[in-house]
């Protein structure tokens, strides 16, 4: 029977621990705060965005929910964040994506002062990611992080491990790549052009897939000994709008070590990193 690594636990103990550094800072006269711009109505964003904010106010942090015409110009756009992100009193803030249609050529995570990018998209942080100075005070991306992070939980030294990464998107695969590598871990990144997929995931200790395709990744593409673990990225719906991710959850369970479900695996941990992020870009303030 494998062990169904559950983001709840991980997120209970990391809770406590956010209360108690937001209140060593609300000592020192410093309230996290945290600014979000929502551009129009987009439904999963919406949700996003008030899942965010609620997490935020469990451990005493300050997070605002700006909302912005769909219709907004890209000059009131750019002008607005930039005051919000050199605000005095704001300590994170990020753009909710996507943006519409006129806004997406944007590179969002350039407009937002390093120090307070809690997506941790910015050039410098990438850059100190890239470096993987463990004294670092760089904000790291959200979704890699946790990742890291719930392998770490669940008692799994990444040092030695071979990690097979599928997809190479800037958002998942390549800052998580990055991460892994600084855990001493051998990395493959495959993508849609890689020959031959099953043989390189069936040689992997741990397998992390982010393609954004509903349980496409099969038995076919797992070793006989049931020794993998398995990290579900993806948050797709099938073609009867069930909720699912890239990996054939109800049928690769019993075929592994350990795995991820989704819901309740890897995305309530892109909210606890955002958060962990912003009390450090509080903390740094200091």
């Amino acid at each position: 029977m494998s062990i169904e690594m559950k983001s709840a636990p991980l997120v209970e103990k990391e809770l406590e621990s956010l209360r108690e550094r937001c209140e060593s800072l609300k000592s020192k006269g410093v309230t996290p705060s945290m600014k979000v711009l929502l551009v129009g109505e987009n439904k999963a964003s919406l949700i996003y965005t008030r899942n965010k904010k609620k997490f935020c106010e469990k451990f005493g942090a300050d997070c605002e929910i700006i909302n912005l015409s769909e219709e907004i110009l890209e000059s009131e756009f750019l002008a607005k964040v930039k005051e919000i992100s050199e605000r005095n009193d704001v300590h994170g803030c990020f753009v909710q994506l996507p943006l519409p249609k006129h806004l997406q050529h944007i590179d969002c995570g350039a407009l937002i002062s390093p120090e307070k990018d809690v997506d941790g998209f910015h050039v410098h942080n990438i850059g100190e990611l890239f470096k993987g100075d463990p004294k670092s005070n760089g904000l790291m991306p959200c979704t890699p992080q946790g990742v890291v992070n719930l392998i770490e939980y669940y008692g799994n030294d990444l040092s030695g491990k071979n990690v097979v990464i599928i997809g190479r998107s800037l958002i998942v695969g390549k800052p998580l790549s990055l991460l892994l590598l600084n855990k001493n871990a051998t990395v493959t990144v495959c993508h849609s052009r890689t020959k031959d997929l099953p043989e390189h995931t069936k040689r992997a200790d741990i397998i992390v897939s982010a393609v954004g395709r509903p349980r496409f990744l099969t038995s076919d593409y797992l070793s006989k000994d049931k020794n993998q673990i398995l990290v579900d990225v993806g948050i797709n719906h099938d073609s009867e709008g069930k909720l699912c991710g890239d990996m054939d959850y109800e049928n690769i369970k019993d075929k592994c070590a350990a795995i991820t479900p989704v819901p309740g695996g890897v995305g309530p941990l892109t909210i606890l990193s955002l958060a962990q992020n912003l009390l450090q870009a509080a903390e740094n303030s200091l």
